[in-house]
């Protein structure tokens, strides 16, 4: 059965998931790429970006199975790029070179239609401009029965949990401070939607948080 999933989503120790001032020199705004110390020196980050062997213990772990069943992907615009408004071309296709890291269908929610883009090492991106229901379910049908992976940014993973849809949410606690930035919780209520901690594990560069959805909360919120 396919689940709804977020995975490795970093937010720093005051709650912010991105940094301010978000550009093409600042992909997670400005500090931002301090909330993933934990992630980029993992054996998972180190061969998916092809820079050879990393770390591996509790860090890896959970970098790994954020892929793991993943058949499926929904992000945001702001984490495609930098790009606001029409599209002014067909030049822009990501942060990351011709051979993203997916390997799967990725759904890019948008305002602005886009034919779709195909990448190297089996990632294709569609642009969905119909809303979050629309992508999720293209998404799922394109998993197959494996797991959709709700990326960032914290906007869009907000709208999936009011929709009451995501079953789980792997949340890495970075111990440093923004400051300012965009919060990932802003407005909203986990526990009115029906989530509790089942797995807390500390690593010496994070805290990896798991919350899952009680089905009875999940049931009334699709409602």
């Amino acid at each position: 059965m396919t689940r709804v999933r977020v995975e490795g989503f970093t937010v720093s120790l005051d709650g912010y998931a991105a940094g301010p001032n978000q550009d093409i020199d600042n992909p997670l705004g400005v500090g931002g790429a301090e909330l993933h110390q934990w992630l980029i020196p993992t054996r998972t980050f180190q061969r998916v970006h092809g820079s050879g062997d990393g770390t591996t213990g509790i860090d890896d772990d959970f970098a790994a199975r954020g892929f793991e069943g993943v058949g499926a992907w929904i992000i945001g615009r702001n984490m495609f790029g930098p790009v606001r408004g029409p599209w002014p071309d067909a030049k822009w296709n990501g942060w990351w070179g011709d051979n993203p890291p997916y390997h799967v269908p990725v759904f890019v929610l948008t305002h602005h239609a886009r034919p779709p883009v195909q990448m190297e090492g089996g990632t294709i991106f569609h642009f969905v401009t119909e809303g979050i229901h629309e992508a999720l379910g293209r998404a799922r049908e394109a998993a197959d029965g494996r797991d959709v992976r709700i990326g960032g940014g914290a906007s869009t993973v907000r709208e999936y949990l009011r929709a009451g849809v995501i079953d789980e949410l792997h949340i890495a606690i970075s111990p440093v401070l923004l400051g300012q930035g965009e919060r990932l919780f802003e407005a909203v209520d986990l526990r009115a939607l029906g989530y509790a901690c089942v797995r807390f594990v500390a690593s010496e560069k994070a805290t990896h948080v798991v919350l899952s959805a009680l089905a009875s909360a999940k049931d009334h919120a699709r409602r």
